[in-house]
């Protein structure tokens, strides 16, 4: 008589341990706890290690059921979504071509290939979103398969997916995970839904030369996002995606084969990585000069207002700006919005009652308009300066005056909002929004989201000059994210100018510097889960040293080496 191995599970969510037989699910083990997240459920974490809910437990486990309320749970929604989509553009129109490149307007902008080379149109939209609508109905289950390297090849290049193909090879693994939905096969990178009857909640739309896929709204997912306009942030995405076409560089498989290359007579045919980080680099400078020699004809600018999230390279952006300012033959200096700060007694707190720092108002918003307007019209001003010790605003003489050839660079948070500038005519001012707006995907359906480029920067940058662990800077990203949702994103569009710090060669830079740092984060920690997938995430890029990299590059900013002072 044999005796049924069991394991012991712990649950987060109603902290209840109980013993389940080897081999059970976590679908089986949610069902069976009798657990109903408010949204459903859609991924967990397994020891802190987000998993898909066909994930059998063989070895004791603490779990956590998310739904997609939180931004793993989303992030397996979306990933799972993307692959029904494929599914409908490839029966509807069998040999064109999906890319799904990016987010913006509060949805995915996807391109469709058709082979007659025509534009999508409303009839097209109407019969995908209605082959969607059937696949979700038929709750067909996501397969994951493991298959040798070769075999994974061989099934991609039956599609002509060479995005597919290019990514594995590059790899060098001798099995992949691939997916299979009916008799459609798919790669990600990230856990999928059981099954397409999860999925319930998205919208297909008309955009530019694309479509849209609207997704659930992230903090009521019960609903649609709003359609947000945002083009100047389409065209700045688009400006870089057509940079990148010089180097005939769309996706990581390409840029692996790009390092891969170690011939010194490479050209532009045939890119190699010195040559890629000089073009990228040289692209980057010429949108720095042609945006000061925008501001030089504008006469009546006094004020450059920059604005843009953590990690965007905002301060290298303005050091280099300054420069090519001054082949224009003007004058710009710096002037801090720390000055502004009201005194500590009088700053406004968050919900949980501490300082709220990034809030708008804790700015000395009458002070600083009286100040900037007596500049422009040339007066002089004596600037404040913020004591963060004490608290309070001091004085120390520290008076400046504007002639004809100055100008003002304003960098921070609150560059692009109104009412940070609400007594000073627009013609006096020219605003930047900063952000590191990655166009590189691993392949034509999973692409890399511009926070994760962001988030690494962060890390790098915290432990090589704050002194802050991977794991300290981890815990805090969400507060961070925060304010950028409350405080950034919705005045980018107010730009006059969007400027992308993102670099082409820049994950490949950082991972040799990331990969330790992240290593350090201990298991039994919450944040370990974040860490864990970021060192997933990096191991599909292989690397370049730094030594390639230019000592003015924004990259500098974050892993050192930099010309400039911070």
């Amino acid at each position: 008589m044999t005796t049924e191995q069991t394991v012991e599970i712990y649950c987060v969510n109603n902290g209840v341990t109980k013993d389940y037989p080897v081999g059970t699910s976590l679908l089986e083990i949610y069902k069976d706890l009798g657990l109903q997240l408010k949204y459903g459920v859609i991924a967990a974490k397994a020891n802190n290690k987000i998993k898909d809910l066909k994930f059998c437990v063989y070895k004791p486990k603490i779990l956590e059921f998310i739904g997609i309320d939180c931004s793993a749970g989303m992030s397996t929604y979306v990933r799972s979504l993307c692959f029904v989509l494929y599914k409908a553009v490839k029966e509807v129109f069998p040999r064109a071509f999906l890319r799904i490149e990016h987010p913006v307007s509060k949805g995915y902008y996807c391109r469709i290939l058709k082979e007659d080379k025509s534009p999508v149109t409303q009839e097209d939209i109407d019969n995908i979103k209605e082959n969607i609508n059937m696949t979700i109905l038929q709750d067909i289950p996501f397969v994951m398969e493991m298959r040798k390297q070769q075999e994974a090849i061989e099934i991609f290049k039956k599609d002509n997916a060479m995005d597919k193909v290019n990514l594995i090879r590059s790899l060098h693994s001798l099995y992949v995970r691939i997916y299979r939905l009916s008799d459609v096969y798919d790669y990600y990178y990230g856990p999928l839904a059981p099954s397409t009857n999860y999925l319930k909640i998205f919208d297909l739309r008309l955009f530019n030369d694309g479509l849209l896929l609207m997704i659930p709204n992230r903090s009521t997912p019960v609903k649609l996002e709003d359609f947000e306009p945002q083009e100047k942030m389409f065209y700045s995405f688009q400006e870089t995606a057509e940079y990148q076409s010089i180097m005939n560089v769309d996706n990581l498989g390409d840029i692996n084969l790009v390092i891969d290359n170690k011939d010194k007579n490479a050209n532009a045919n045939k890119v190699n990585a010195p040559i890629m980080i000089m073009v990228a680099e040289a692209l980057q400078d010429k949108k720095i000069a042609m945006i000061a020699d925008q501001i030089a004809i504008l006469k009546k600018v006094k004020l450059i207002l920059i604005s843009g999230p953590s990690s965007s390279g905002k301060t290298t952006f303005s050091k280099k700006l300054s420069i090519q300012l001054g082949t224009n033959m003007l004058r710009p200096f710096p002037l801090s919005l720390d000055n502004y700060f009201l005194p500590r007694k009088d700053t406004p707190r968050d919900e949980k009652g501490d300082y709220d720092f990034e809030s708008l108002y804790a700015l000395d918003l009458d002070l600083f308009n009286k100040q900037m307007i007596q500049l422009i019209n040339g007066e002089e001003v004596d600037i404040p300066y913020f004591n963060f010790e004490t608290g309070e605003r001091e004085y120390r003489g520290d008076k400046i005056k504007m002639n004809p050839d100055n100008l003002l660079i304003i960098e921070g948070i609150h560059g692009l909002n109104p009412d940070l500038t609400s007594m000073i005519p627009d013609e006096n001012k020219f605003k930047i929004y900063v952000s590191a707006l990655t166009t590189l995907s691993l392949d034509d359906h999973n692409w890399i989201p511009t926070a994760d480029s962001r988030l690494l920067r962060r890390i790098v940058r915290d432990f090589n000059f704050r002194g802050y662990s991977a794991e300290e800077t981890i815990r805090r990203w969400d507060k961070v994210r925060q304010g950028e949702n409350k405080w950034i994103f919705p005045y980018q569009e107010n730009a006059d100018v969007i400027f992308n710090s993102a670099l082409l060669f820049e994950i490949p830079v950082i991972k040799k510097y990331a990969e330790p740092i992240l290593m350090e984060v201990p298991q039994d920690h919450p944040e370990f889960g974040e860490a864990h997938r970021l060192l997933k995430f990096l191991r599909y890029f292989k690397t370049i040293p730094d030594s390639e990299i230019p000592l003015t590059s924004v990259l500098r900013e974050f892993v050192g080496g930099s010309n400039f002072h911070y």
